[in-house]
């Protein structure tokens, strides 16, 4: 019988000298991996001890060693917890059965795993694992304990801290890890990753350019709609309806439309696309139909397409694309504002069941909010068909009084929020106005409210309406002390972050309210005057033969 007294003669070596302690530690590594020791707390905890004093060049060689032999669990994980060099080492050399790999996994970190991650003879259990913790270890951070804001001003040079102090600045950072005698960084894991990712996935293809389509051709069924084409993306196209002028994102020339009802053929017909870039912009559409053979029925167009030559392209005048661009936004914008406010009034009436009061509040308010936004929306609407010539206007004599009523009796919300009072003048019942009435009414609604939304508290607003000769109809509005001061020219340039505060302010501005109010007035025939305590419109007096047939039509 033998006795193996290797263990005992490594544990009695002097270790108190460097050549001394990084002896021990070796030796006792190789035993421990070779099988000849047991991996028990006392070996282990000598290991632990000794680090400190061994050099990383050392411990990195006795971590590769562990490749020689069949290393046990206990000893790998010691490795493990080292630094990431030496536990990277460790990771790519050591030999384990699955079940040992498992139960380690987990108490790695992630240098640790993206260590194992780069080898390939791993079973495949202990590989879902990692895979498991892919999204974990992409996550940086540090146990550190927080410093207060104090200690970090302390910390930063002179000039820092004062504008720290000044600015109130608190901190809650963990402070720096304690410097260690790695060897290099420990960022230098995640710079080889990156290159061993970049090497397996190859260089990178750029994207294919979309090639430019100039012509295309098409086929279409019985009902315009087109079933085929050459074009890509074909998306952009195939079911597309040449008979309706406008669907969706393209823009079909309305003799198209009459062209297939009358089973004719259609030449240079204008096409306009959006979206897709390969095909999006200006197209000329001609084709000749199509009939069955046998039954003579119509089937369709077969026909091509191409781009408009120079001279075909009439260029938009000044301003007609920001105009079209405007209005094709506030029609994107009315939409799901009128949703949230129509949702929100079910909720706040309760007619999809019952809702509990703080939410009910909550709805009140948003419909509230969006009120607001679709009569922004429906000004910025009106202002851009006054600026594109496209206002359609049905003159008529429009009596003054009941308007004005009806608009007082709208803003005495609004007045109440001010804290002003809103009164209309006695007037003559035969003053009228030949406009338009919905235009008039808005014009008017859009002036009084913007007057009232800027009154003060304990102020009167006063409306009037009168004659001034045979053709002209006067209404005027006191203006508030907030107006009063300005000057036609800053009145008419206020803006809405100015007012942004103010409740019941416009919510595009006071400025840009009188605009419009200035801008319809001339549309409808007017003007629109500011003198130093009011603001005057003018607009055409009905005649009295018109304004007795109103009267008798509408009676």
């Amino acid at each position: 019988m033998r006795f193996d007294d290797s263990l005992k003669t490594v544990l009695a070596a002097d270790s108190s000298t460097a050549f001394g302690a990084q002896a021990t530690f070796r030796q006792l590594a190789d035993l421990i991996a070779r099988g000849r020791v047991q991996p028990e707390a006392e070996t282990i905890g000598r290991l632990r001890a000794l680090r400190s004093l061994v050099p990383a060049a050392v411990r990195a060689a006795a971590a590769r060693s562990l490749a020689l032999g069949r290393p046990p669990a206990e000893l790998v994980a010691f490795f493990a917890d080292d630094t990431p060099e030496i536990a990277s080492a460790a990771l790519r050399a050591a030999q384990l059965p699955a079940d040992g790999w498992l139960a380690m996994v987990p108490q790695l970190g992630p240098v640790g795993r993206a260590a194992l991650r780069r080898r390939d003879d791993l079973p495949a259990s202990v590989v879902r694992a990692l895979e498991a913790f892919g999204s974990t270890d992409f996550s940086l951070g540090y146990d550190g304990a927080a410093i207060t804001a104090d200690e970090a001003v302390a910390a930063l040079p002179a000039e820092a801290a004062e504008v720290a102090e000044l600015n109130e600045v608190v901190l809650d950072l963990p402070p720096p890890p304690e410097p260690r005698d790695t060897g290099g960084f420990e960022i230098s894991e995640l710079v080889d990753r990156i290159a061993s990712f970049q090497r397996a996935r190859g260089p990178v293809k750029p994207a294919p350019r979309l090639r430019v389509v100039d012509t295309f051709r098409f086929e279409t069924g019985p009902d315009g709609v087109i079933s085929w084409t050459d074009a890509m993306p074909r998306g952009a196209l195939v079911g597309l309806s040449l008979m309706l002028p406008g669907s969706g994102t393209a823009q079909v020339d309305g003799a198209v439309s009459g062209a297939i009802r009358a089973r004719t053929s259609f030449t240079d017909a204008r096409l306009s696309l959006e979206g897709a870039a390969a095909l999006a912009g200006e197209w000329r559409l001609s084709a000749t139909p199509l009939f069955d053979h046998g039954t003579g029925r119509f089937a369709g167009y077969r026909g091509s397409a191409r781009r408009p030559r120079l001279d075909e392209r009439a260029p938009p005048s000044k301003g007609e694309g920001n105009v079209e661009g405007l209005r094709r936004l506030v029609h994107e914008l009315r939409t799901p504002t009128n949703a949230i406010a129509g949702f929100s009034e079910l909720i706040e009436s309760q007619l999809l069941g019952p809702v509990a009061p703080v939410y009910r509040e909550r709805a009140a308010a948003i419909r509230s909010l969006a009120a607001d936004l679709i009569a922004a929306i429906e000004d910025l609407d009106l202002a851009a068909r006054i600026e594109g010539d496209a206002l359609q206007l049905r003159p008529a004599a429009v009596v003054l009084a009941p308007v004005l009523e009806r608009i007082a009796a709208d803003l005495q919300s609004l007045a109440t929020m001010r804290g002003c009072t809103l009164t209309i003048a006695p007037m003559d019942a035969a003053i009228a106005v030949a406009c338009d009435d919905r235009a008039t009414e808005r014009l008017l609604g859009r002036l009084i409210g913007t007057i009232v939304s800027a009154a003060q508290p304990d102020e009167a607003i006063t409306v009037t309406a009168g004659a001034s000769g045979l053709h002209t109809s006067l209404v005027s509005v006191t203006l508030p002390r907030a107006l009063a001061d300005l000057s036609e020219d800053e009145l008419l340039t206020l803006d809405a972050e100015r007012e942004a505060e103010l409740p019941g302010a416009p919510l595009l501005g006071t400025g840009f309210a009188l605009r419009l109010v200035r801008n319809l007035a001339a549309s409808l025939g007017g003007q629109m005057m500011i003198t130093a305590d009011r603001m005057v419109v003018s607009l055409p007096a009905a005649a009295a033969g018109t304004l007795g047939q109103a009267a008798t039509h509408k009676g």
